[in-house]
């Protein structure tokens, strides 16, 4: 417990103001460009709803593209079939069932097409400051490689971090991995020897004891 209390005061200092790295000025666009960011860097999203976003940056205004028209402005994202029918679908019910206003909870959230449980914690802790963790990739390596998790899948990741970190680090603390693992511990090769966290990374601490090779 003592670990975490430093893993926790550490990242404060490394991280002081860590943000979402997707560009939007509306919650909607957020929401848009979150189901962009699946299995896509958010420096290539930011590329794409630049344009996107021009004339298109409401779900009334999106749907009024065909889906051809969609998957041709989100082709640069990857499964741009798949997202482009996601936000349509998902743009079409926020204009029906919620008169044009993204929803504030959860389960309404996960309720719109393309929303599970990392997109619906992305825009809840964003957009509407509700304490939440999402887990992607490097938030899920990070906190397994420092002993916050032990889990074998984001479900279980999130579930262990809720239980360590106190509710009001979620929101913070959540970014300042997301930045962690994108630019210091990375997936291969990580910056060990610059990481202000190494001294607590069960990954340092075996790298460390594996013996040299002649």
């Amino acid at each position: 417990m003592k670990d975490f209390e430093n893993i926790i005061k550490q990242v404060d200092s490394l991280y002081k103001d860590p943000k979402c790295e997707l560009v939007f000025n509306s919650t909607y666009e957020l929401l848009v460009a979150v189901i962009l960011s699946a299995q896509c860097t958010d420096k290539r999203v930011n590329l794409v709803t630049k344009e996107l976003f021009k004339d298109y940056n409401t779900p009334e205004k999106m749907i009024k593209l065909s889906q051809e028209e969609l998957e041709n402005f989100i082709r640069p994202c990857g499964f741009f079939h798949n997202k482009a029918s996601f936000i349509l679908q998902a743009s079409n019910d926020i204009v029906k069932k919620y008169n044009g206003e993204v929803p504030k909870t959860k389960d309404e959230l996960k309720n719109l097409s393309g929303v599970g449980e990392k997109t619906a914690n992305v825009v809840l802790a964003t957009a509407y400051g509700v304490p939440a963790i999402a887990v992607d990739t490097h938030v899920f390596r990070v906190s397994n490689r420092l002993g916050l998790a032990n889990a074998k899948n984001v479900e279980m990741t999130q579930k262990q971090l809720e239980k360590v970190l106190p509710k009001d680090k979620w929101i913070k603390f959540h970014y300042a991995l997301v930045l962690h693992g994108r630019y210091v511990c990375k997936s291969q090769k990580p910056n060990c020897e610059g990481c202000g966290l190494s001294e607590y990374c069960k990954y340092y601490k075996n790298l460390v004891k594996q013996p040299k090779k002649f």
